[in-house]
């Protein structure tokens, strides 16, 4: 199984079903050639939705330690142009941010029309950290599912394309990684030991995506599950579902330029005649 959507919400997610690896017949450079053929389109793509500011697009990142969540930033977003492009990281709510509803601090970060927002990490933390570690009842953090829904949506009826990836990467390769890190002199500073404390709740946090996934798939608010063990196919599979997913606008957000480009030519032709 390669890429997989989830756009039905109480569709079934069994992650063990689904490869963190590239599909066989793919190559590396292959793969790099393709990256820069998306880059450029992605490049005039979020030039139109600069210029029209008809629509926004929310990406959100989430994958355990070591997915890559910073590597698809530097590599895909860095596609982009920075004009348009805000990076959001969520990491331990502040004491006002806890003063607030679990949505506050989030809804302060999403895109203006025309612009990009990337989340790394994001409002499910609300549903995955503090149920692997009971920060809060049950009875609460099952509640925000529906309020995580209904927030998304909000953001889709007002013109905010979102697009959300779960960074799929295998324990075999996160163990690689974190031993990576401690070899390297040029990594040291990202040891952390919460990562091997996180490493042994793997099971608890399998079922809390899962049941994320599964509660908050939307055919407006997808969710791409995205193989991670190779960080050049984690990088090609976001640029391509960005492309297919933007393609669509393409011709509305041309219309709309063209369509301000005749009243701009106007307004100049009357100036001129004016004088």
């Amino acid at each position: 199984m390669g890429v997989v959507t989830f756009d039905k919400t109480g569709e079934k997610v069994n992650l063990g079903a689904i490869s963190e690896s590239p599909p066989g017949g793919l190559t590396r450079e292959a793969a790099a050639r393709e990256l820069e053929e998306l880059g450029e389109e992605l490049f005039e793509l979020q030039d139109l939705l600069w210029g029209a500011r008809t629509h926004s697009v929310l990406v959100v990142l989430q994958g355990r330690d070591t997915a890559g969540k910073d590597g698809a930033i530097k590599h895909v977003v860095g596609l982009l142009n920075p004009r348009g492009v805000h990076v959001t990281s969520f990491g331990v709510p502040t004491e006002e941010e806890r003063e607030h509803d679990f949505l506050w601090r989030i809804h302060r970060h999403t895109p203006r029309k025309g612009e990009f927002s990337i989340f790394n990490r994001s409002h499910y933390e609300d549903v995955l950290v503090v149920r692997v570690h009971d920060l809060v009842p049950r009875d609460i953090w099952g509640e925000r599912f529906g309020h995580i829904r209904d927030f998304e949506e909000l953001l889709c009826e007002h013109g905010t394309i979102v697009l959300k990836f779960f960074l799929h990467i295998s324990k075999d390769e996160q163990k690689k990684r974190l031993v990576e890190r401690e070899q390297d002199p040029r990594t040291a500073w990202k040891l952390n030991p919460g990562d091997w404390k996180e490493r042994e709740k793997w099971g608890e946090y399998t079922d809390a995506y899962e049941d994320a996934i599964s509660r908050t798939s939307t055919k407006r608010a997808p969710w791409t599950i995205v193989p991670a063990d190779s960080k050049w196919y984690r990088n090609l599979v976001i640029a391509r579902e960005l492309a297919q997913t933007l393609r669509p606008y393409k011709k509305v957000w041309q219309e709309k330029l063209d369509a301000v480009g005749r009243e701009r030519k106007a307004e100049l032709d009357a100036y001129r005649t004016r004088r």
